[in-house]
This record gives C-alpha cells, structure tokens and sequence, in this order.
C-alpha cells in the first residue's frame, strides 16, 4: 500500500487524488481547510480527509502533493519539516523553486511537477523535475509512481514553465479548436452531439498515433495529404488564415510571466 497526502484539494489536488484513487492499493489523505465542495469530494471517492498539517506528520506518509498557490506553499511548508525523512515530497506548484524548498526541508527528497488536469483520468502530461541529489533509484521508483497518473516528461527545472504552458494551457487550446470542428460540423449539416463526438474521437485518434508512433507531425500529416487532395485544401486554407501563427502566440502570451 502507498499512503499519500495531497495538501490542497483545489482544482489540480482534487484532479491528481481522482486518478490516484483509480489504483486500490493507493491510500489517500487531502488536507485542505473546511470546505463543503471538498467534504462532498472526500465522501464521493472515499478519502480521509483532515484540515491542518501536522495531522498529516504522524502518518508514515510514502508522497506528500503540494498542489497550493504559490503564496500559500511558501507559509505552510515550514510545517512540514517534522515530516517522516523517507517522505518525497512532490510540488506541483509553479511559482516556487526548488532551491526555496531546499532550503526550508534539507533532509527530504523533493522533485517538482507541472501537471494538468488529464491526471484525473489517469491520462495526463507531467513535466518532472529530479535534483541531482536523488539517487537514480529513487528517480525511476518516483517516475514510475508519477506514470498512473499519465505521460511522465523529465525536464529541466527552468523548462517547467514552458512544459506548463504547453502541457496546461494546451487543453483550453484543443477544446477551442474542438469547438469550431463542432460549428463546421453543424454547418455541414451533422447534429451538434454527433459532430463534437467525432471532432473529440479524431483529436484523440490523432494524438494517440503521434505519441505512440514517435513520428513528427509535420511527417503524419504528409500521410494525409495525397496531391491535389481535399486535405492539402484544408491545410492550405488554415495557413492561409494564420492557425499556425496562432497556435504559437497563443502559446507565448501564456507562457509570459
């Protein structure tokens, strides 16, 4: 049995213990402070729930989630020293480094993740940091962990950011294109819950054979476009209309700090 705590059952903390509490063998703890939505969740999946730190130190706990905003994460962590010294703690939080964690908890391993909401139906991307000071056993034990939850990317602390942006903005993006894919299906006369079923069931298709086959987009869409073709139209009319350009300014403005 793994015994977990998440800190701050928010957006992301209620994402990662909703796919963690898909492996029976996973035991959940959330602490957050009195809060009925997080008391429906903690009823609805069957996760102990409790609303101060130090109830958590006691617990011989194997991961400790720091899904809180930044401001916050940097109040409650002093409270976490007394933490068990095998405890990994695993901060998904973006504005704090992990020099500033460092410091405040020398004795544990720490690792820093970019997550996205995905992680709820264990089909997330999760951008990983490991210090060097983590021994490589330990950095596949944790990876291999982190892997129920979905596609575990290890990166360099200072790509975190951009790995966010990609990895957690990039879903709002897809669904604004899934959106107008619907429009064009209704404009072409399919019914709206047929056409976002087939805009969503292509996307997954598509994304799903260019992870799986490691083959580079721009390649998988050449397979696509045979000579004079309808879909070299199409690709042809989004360059056109500057989607490319889009999709990349989309991603810069997010990414601004």
């Amino acid at each position: 049995m793994t015994k977990i705590g998440v800190i701050g059952v928010g957006q992301m903390g209620s994402a990662i213990i909703k796919g963690l509490k898909k492996d029976a063998t996973n035991k959940i703890i959330g602490e957050n402070p009195v809060n009925p939505r997080v008391s429906g969740l903690a009823e609805k999946l069957d996760f102990k729930l409790v609303h101060a730190i130090h109830d958590l130190i006691n617990l011989d706990l194997d991961y400790v989630f720091l899904t809180t905003p930044a401001k916050i994460t940097l109040q409650i962590i002093p409270e976490l020293i007394n933490l068990d010294a095998k405890t990994t703690i695993i901060s998904s939080v973006a504005g704090v480094g992990y020099n500033n964690l460092e410091n405040i908890l020398p004795n544990h391993s720490i690792i820093r993740i970019i997550p996205n909401t995905p992680v709820a139906i264990n089909a997330g991307t999760i951008g990983l940091f490991i210090p060097a000071n983590i021994s490589k056993i330990n950095a596949v034990k944790i990876t291999h962990f982190l892997e129920q939850l979905g596609d575990v990317i290890s990166v360099k602390e200072d790509q975190l950011s951009i790995v966010g942006t990609i990895g957690g903005c990039g879903p709002a993006f897809v669904d604004v294109f899934l959106d107008a894919l619907g429009d064009a299906g209704v404009l072409n006369g399919l019914p709206r819950n047929l056409a976002n079923q087939l805009a969503a069931s292509m996307v997954k298709g598509s994304a799903t054979l260019a992870s799986d086959s490691k083959i580079a987009p721009a390649l998988l869409r050449d397979q696509v476009c045979s000579p004079g073709g309808t879909t070299i139209k199409g690709v042809t009319s989004l360059e056109a209309n500057g989607f490319r350009h889009a999709v990349i300014e989309a991603v810069n403005q997010a990414n601004q700090n």
